[in-house]
């Protein structure tokens, strides 16, 4: 299980001449084995962060877990922490055998952005209505087409997700907006988040979202949420 800050990241997937953090992760692993596989959980997107992102590493020498987590973070930057290992079998896969993911998107609602915030927090300032963000975000549950709410890239994937939970809480000039579901396409997370926010700020009436759901258009939706405010929570496995 590893947690990151994602900011200087291009995201978590390797890609050519870009910093990603599963490509720091395998660079370390092939300290410990030159054959080092790994395989994430989540392909979380450049900025976005993680407290528990699951990854798979096949290495083809025999280490303990407690052997893997100090050799792992001894070589790793600082910003990428293994926080825990163990053994699996053979045939697992972190992204194909996940039931679910849950995301949690921090925004600084104060008229003054909080600078130890600034990586992790999108900065909305002035009234915010979490009442109607939950009345607008509570038809969303279950499984439905979230084409809407995809960006351009993902769309020739199926865009059917069952979304299980969707909560707003607010402490103060910090609101939270948890999400789980059993599959997230590209930035749908992000764009819930925007949309209801959009809702928040009273440019929008909250029955709007059901409707921009049911159009399957994204040209409908709102505005994408930054990067910095979303946080991978938890992955979930079979018992």
């Amino acid at each position: 299980m590893l947690a990151y800050d994602g900011t200087d990241y291009r995201g978590w997937q390797i890609q050519p001449d870009a910093r990603t953090v599963q490509g720091v992760l395998r660079d370390a692993a092939r300290r410990l084995a030159a054959d080092a596989r790994v395989t994430g959980a989540s392909r979380t997107d450049a900025g976005v962060h993680a407290l528990r992102q699951v990854a798979s590493l096949t290495l083809s020498r025999e280490l303990t877990p407690r052997v893997v987590v100090r050799a792992l973070n001894a070589t790793l930057p600082r910003d990428v922490r293994v926080r825990e290992a163990r053994e699996a079998r053979h045939e697992f896969d972190a992204r194909r055998a996940a039931l679910g993911k849950r995301y949690a998107y921090l925004i600084d609602n104060g008229a003054v952005p909080n600078p130890l915030l600034s990586r992790y927090a999108w900065h909305v300032p002035g009234a915010l209505d979490v009442g109607a963000m939950r009345r607008a975000l509570a038809p969303l549950r279950g499984r439905h087409d979230f084409g809407a709410f995809c960006a351009a890239p993902g769309r020739a994937k199926d865009p059917m997700c069952d979304v299980r939970a969707l909560h707003v809480v607010r402490r103060r000039d910090r609101v939270a907006v948890l999400l789980s579901a059993d599959r997230f396409l590209h930035h749908m997370a992000r764009n819930l988040v925007g949309s209801a926010v959009a809702v928040g700020r009273g440019s929008r009436e909250p029955d709007w979202l059901r409707a921009v759901l049911d159009s399957r258009d994204r040209r409908l939706a709102g505005a994408t949420a930054p990067a910095q405010g979303l946080t991978l929570v938890r992955v979930r496995y079979p018992r």
